[in-house]
């Protein structure tokens, strides 16, 4: 009887073995990792079965977005909400632009303010600033959010604002900030803060839905000002952690209509978190003293297309003279790849800035599997020096930029919510090139050589890791 049940049990395990590899031939992103999970769950079942079904999952299901449905609550007050936005759409004839809106499903609007805050101290002093001016309420969203010196300065901040009458709304992602403790959150809720994880695996239907991240990094006051960008809450954003150093990162003030859109964003995620359609002010302000024309573009596992991988090859695409950018985990799928080297082939000038200093092993291990063919197609590699490297930064030609929370990696390409601000407006991508001048001085130039020297063991190493990253 033993025998027939384990004999039993392990043919099983190979059945659902090989359905769930059809599963995977049929659904996975990238032929890369339907390949990684076919290989893995047709010759290893017994672990491979219960990886793939609790991080194998193409899709995030069960989010709904006001933008990409056709009767919800969220779309109703879309419809009412996008109307008053209407004035300030800024209609183009540029196909390059008319791409990316159609992508973000969000308009190109006029009469808005576009601030960089390079580093920690200029971004929480913006930050924290704007928490103490907010009127009726702030929205406030992280990946990371520590209870150390810099999380309890915001806490304080948050808590002087509700206790003042504001509407304080404080979400999390429940794995980025697994190690946030609970009086931390309690003492929030005290004070009249609403707090919510953002939880991927929320309710029975979803539980297997743990392989996703909410990676943004949102706040709106007011729905006048916004901030996003590569900043989450702790001391080492600041670069008091040693084993760091100094932390280079870019976040972007926002204002103007462009703003709410990026309260938009927060709104879905706010309702898939907790069910609730919140209210807001949906009446766009125009600023007198500039005029950036911004596109808010918000992607993630939930939408139909690879919409963060798709804006990165089509802005990749528009270069003409010169694409800068910056990425601190750098595993291209293959069309950013092919992108970039095609870029650098019709004589853009392509700089890729990544980190000197290791995050996560496994994504430093894997660049070197195919920078030798990004290197020799005449891209330009460079590695920052000082510090460690986070900034999410986009700089074409003289005149469009993007900040956002996207890395060029598939983590950000297909399992994240992310978030990235696309400014086509000269003005200010002249600020953003002065910046990024400023931080390729602190850079090192890699070289075909160094690659060429490095020992059998690591080139295999390396080539095995990037076979991981679709799955990572």
């Amino acid at each position: 009887m033993a025998s027939w049940l384990l004999g039993t049990s392990i043919l099983l395990i190979h059945v659902l073995g090989i359905v769930s590899a059809i599963m995977a031939l049929m659904s996975s992103r990238t032929s890369q990792g339907a390949v990684a999970w076919i290989i893995s769950l047709l010759t290893f079942p017994y672990v491979a079965l219960p990886a793939y079904w609790f991080f194998g999952r193409p899709r995030f299901y069960g989010y709904v977005s006001a933008r990409g449905q056709r009767d919800t609550v969220l779309r109703r007050a879309l419809v009412r909400y996008r109307a008053n936005v209407l004035p300030y759409v800024a209609p183009s004839s540029n196909a390059d632009i008319q791409a990316v809106e159609q992508l973000a499903m969000m308009p190109l609007t006029h009469g808005n303010k576009a601030t960089l805050l390079i580093d920690g101290p200029a971004t929480f002093e913006s930050l924290f600033d704007g928490i103490d001016r907010a009127d009726e309420y702030i929205l406030v969203q992280f990946f990371i959010v520590r209870n150390d010196a810099l999380g309890q300065r915001l806490q304080r901040h948050l808590q002087r604002a509700a206790q003042r009458g504001v509407r304080v709304y404080f979400l999390y992602d429940e794995v980025g900030s697994r190690k946030l403790s609970e009086s931390y959150l309690r003492d929030l809720i005290t004070e009249g803060v609403v707090v919510s994880a953002f939880r991927s695996s929320r309710g029975f239907k979803h539980r297997f839905q743990l392989n996703f991240r909410n990676h943004r990094k949102v706040m709106v006051i007011d729905g006048k000002e916004g901030w996003v960008g590569g900043f989450n809450v702790g001391v080492e954003y600041l670069g008091d952690n040693p084993r760091h150093g100094p932390w280079r990162d870019t976040h972007l003030k926002l204002e103007g209509p462009s703003v709410l859109g990026l309260q938009e964003a927060f709104w879905e995620d706010w309702h898939w978190a907790t069910d609730e359609v919140i209210s807001l002010q949906w009446q766009a302000e125009v600023l007198s003293t500039s005029d950036h024309h911004v596109v808010i573009v918000p992607s993630g596992p939930a939408d139909r297309q690879d919409t963060a991988s798709l804006l990165v090859q089509q802005v990749i695409q528009s270069a003409k003279q010169r694409l800068w950018v910056t990425s601190p985990y750098f595993v291209p799928d293959q069309g950013v790849q092919d992108a970039l080297r095609l870029a650098a082939m019709r004589g853009v000038d392509v700089r890729v800035m990544i980190p000197e200093r290791p995050d996560h092993l496994l994504v430093f291990l894997s660049a070197f599997s195919f920078l030798p063919d990004m290197l020799r197609a005449g891209v330009k590699i460079y590695r920052y020096l000082p510090g460690f490297l986070h900034q999410k930064v986009m700089l074409v030609d003289s005149d469009t930029a993007t900040v956002g929370t996207v890395n060029l990696d598939n983590r950000s390409f297909r399992l994240n919510f992310e978030i990235t601000a696309f400014i086509p407006s000269r003005e200010f991508a002249v600020s953003v090139e002065a910046m990024l001048k400023n931080d390729f001085d602190k850079c090192r130039r890699v070289t075909m050589d160094e690659i060429n020297q490095r020992p059998m063991w690591m080139k295999v190493v390396s080539r095995a890791a990037y076979l991981m990253a679709p799955v990572q």
